[in-house]
């Protein structure tokens, strides 16, 4: 215990971690998500939301040390002690690498830049290069009868996204725990990076819609049979008397998009930085190597902002004018989930504006409950709310048709956010 270090935060207070970790923490690759805004732009509406990638990452290496030491615990069946120590030390160091590979301003450009792979194809790279060898070779050493470097790939990324990235001809198959294990950092609903941001999201916004009874989830997480009835297949549920925290959890999800992550203000200046990066990126050609990757983070990004706005003929001119100057700053509007391609294709022709269709996350989720009576039955026996997920459409616009906007509004339907966008200046 003398040799642990510690560090304290401000959602979960002390965090220990090994002298090993320590390296990693300490090291130029993780060093940088210092510099990394968890919420983009989001600060720019909510002055608060200037926690970063750095303090996240520790909190999920935190949380998902608890809930594999819970589900080990009450796991049944007889496990080597060996198991419980590799693993748990994989698990702690996928959870510290699973955000390396962000962009600056963490999602806002990550599609139009980085494509489907997303951050998750950097971040595998970023585990497997030079910057991070040495580390993983001390680890190796210490379990010298596994493959350290691939365990902490696959249970950082999963197995859907890491077969993404690898293709048809490389992918490769998980194990049971194996999937149970990289569920624990990035399962849709009870992973610690959703419980971590949730958390540290409402606490730095001030929204108090993130925070839930997250102590009484981990409490009564279970390893059980996949409900899908594979012989040997395992999925993470939970206990009857958890499922008021798994309510609690999709309430907060849900609030949290609405009044935060698809705020339109929030939406309107991550169009722009988008719009600025796209442009920085291409221009500097920062995708070509590893290196220049590296070399941006949101200090450098901003300092070509401050560039690009005392000077007009740069590129990225008119966008650093909206999120420096808040001037001419487009309007977000979200437009009703009914709304046909015909309707859109009327927009189009009254005024300009740019289109980006979003798919929303899936919250009708299904996971195992155990019952006291220890019959298990799918979770869909217990929720008494239901959040219905549907694709939408964002409409960004410049303010000088916003007359036009009104107008077309009496003729079609728009989302009622709109009105907070039309009115935030």
């Amino acid at each position: 215990m003398h040799n642990l270090k510690r560090i304290y935060d401000s959602v979960h207070g002390f965090i220990y971690f090994s002298p090993l970790e320590k390296e990693l923490i300490d090291s130029y690759v993780f060093q940088r998500l210092h510099a990394l805004h968890q919420l983009g732009v989001a600060y720019l509406v909510y002055p608060g939301a200037t926690h970063t990638r750095f303090e996240h990452s520790i909190g999920v290496m935190h949380i998902a040390t608890r809930i594999f030491d819970q589900i080990l615990q009450n796991y049944e069946e007889p496990l080597d002690p060996s198991f419980r120590i590799y693993w748990r030390q994989i698990v702690r160091f996928a959870a510290l690498c699973h955000d390396l590979g962000h962009l600056p301003f963490s999602h806002a450009a990550e599609k139009v830049l980085l494509g489907e792979a997303g951050h998750e194809k950097w971040t595998k790279l970023l585990i497997t290069s030079s910057f991070l060898l040495p580390i993983w070779d001390q680890l190796q050493k210490q379990f010298p009868d596994n493959c350290v470097v691939d365990d902490i790939v696959k249970i950082s990324l999963g197995e859907k996204k890491l077969n993404q990235i690898l293709g048809e001809k490389e992918a490769v198959v998980f194990t049971p725990w194996e999937r149970v294990l990289t569920q624990i950092i990035t399962g849709d609903f009870f992973g610690a990076d959703r419980i971590d941001y949730l958390l540290r999201d409402a606490r730095s916004t001030g929204v108090s819609y993130g925070l839930f009874d997250y102590q009484q989830l981990i409490e009564t997480l279970r390893v059980l049979p996949s409900p899908e009835g594979l012989e040997g297949e395992l999925i993470l549920g939970i206990e009857e008397n958890g499922m008021a925290s798994c309510e609690a959890l999709l309430l907060s999800r849900h609030f949290m998009h609405r009044r935060v992550y698809q705020y339109p203000s929030v939406k309107a200046y991550s169009f722009h930085m988008t719009r600025f990066l796209q442009k920085l990126y291409k221009e500097h050609n920062l995708l070509s190597s590893l290196e220049k990757y590296l070399s941006y983070s949101d200090c450098e990004v901003l300092t070509e902002l401050r560039k690009a706005f005392v000077t007009p003929s740069h590129i990225g001119h008119e966008d650093a004018l909206s999120l420096l100057g808040r001037e001419d700053r487009y309007l977000a509007i979200e437009l009703s989930s009914e709304i046909s391609r015909d309707e859109i294709t009327r927009y189009k022709e009254r005024f300009p504006a740019v289109f980006v269709e979003e798919k929303k996350e899936d919250t009708r989720i299904s996971f195992p409950v155990i019952r006291r009576d220890e019959k298990i039955v799918d979770s869909s026996f217990y929720f008494s709310i239901e959040i219905p997920s549907f694709a939408s459409t964002w409409m960004y616009i410049s303010p000088k048709y916003q007359e036009s906007v009104q107008e077309l509004l009496e003729m079609y339907p728009l989302k009622k956010n709109y009105e907070d966008s039309a009115c935030q200046k």
